[in-house]
């Protein structure tokens, strides 16, 4: 499934006394792009909350290359790349617009569990926001699967 990627701009406050932005606002930018990328695949991180499923983050990993200004213009590339119904895994490519360069590029890793951090099985408890995740994952994915 094709999405379309999170765009905005640096902040001032985003930024350290050198102009760049600080290394731990891209952690940021990643939620940020997620929480756009389920609301883009039929699943709003708000209605999934309120049905009672919350999605720890399990595992942050970046690889910093070039550094995004106050004021750059950047869009984070999301993908799902690992889906099993219980846990995902998502790759990003933060691209500065501005420069036109690789800022970063990530890969997270979460799962899905009740509030009391009990793990949950979409399949079975909530098919509808199984189908739309299992739709999504990336076709190299989906090929994996196949083979």
């Amino acid at each position: 499934m094709d999405t379309v990627p999170y765009r905005r701009k640096a902040y001032y406050y985003e930024t350290d006394r050198m102009d760049i932005v600080h290394h731990s606002n891209y952690v940021r930018w990643l939620e940020e792009a997620r929480v756009d990328f389920l609301g883009q695949i039929g699943c709003p991180f708000c209605e999934i909350e309120k049905r009672g499923i919350v999605s720890p983050v399990l595992s942050v990993e970046t690889h910093y290359k070039f550094p995004v200004r106050f004021g750059d213009e950047f869009e984070v590339r999301c993908r799902l790349v690992k889906f099993n119904g219980c846990a995902f895994e998502l790759d990003y490519e933060i691209f500065n617009v501005t420069t036109g360069q690789i800022s970063c590029v990530a890969h997270t890793s979460h799962c899905f569990t009740s509030a009391d951090l009990k793990p949950v099985r979409l399949k079975r408890s909530y098919p509808d926001i199984y189908e739309k995740l299992l739709a999504a994952v990336s076709s190299d994915e989906n090929e994996d699967k196949k083979g």
